[in-house]
């Protein structure tokens, strides 16, 4: 993958003040151009073989390739999870001046 492709990553927060100081360090760190924390939503998923419902807050991290390595690692720095949702999803299209500011914003 090309390490100017824009990235989109999926994750989540278990509060407002979890995703706040995440969303935060990321965009401090310039791993991130921008980071959107959604309302907040049920989840349902199976965890050391219970079956767990939370309420969790997704965070939608806009990144580069570039950055993708350092951006997991400081979401598993960040976060409280023992195993933190890091799905990582290439950005096929988009407004090319929206895809160069997110490019611009994560240079190191």
């Amino acid at each position: 993958m090309p390490t100017d492709t824009v990235l989109l990553v999926i994750s989540n927060a278990p509060d407002a003040d979890t995703a706040d100081r995440i969303a935060t360090s990321l965009v401090d760190r310039k791993l991130a151009a921008c980071v959107n924390v959604g309302a907040p939503m049920r989840s349902v998923y199976r965890w050391q073989g219970k079956v767990e419902r939370a309420t969790e807050l997704p965070l939608w991290i806009k990144t580069t390739a570039t950055r993708r390595d350092a951006l997991i690692a400081a979401l598993n720095e960040l976060h409280p999870y023992d195993v933190p949702e890091v799905l990582v999803v290439p950005v096929q299209d988009g407004l090319p001046a929206y895809l160069d500011w997110i490019r611009e914003d994560t240079q190191a």
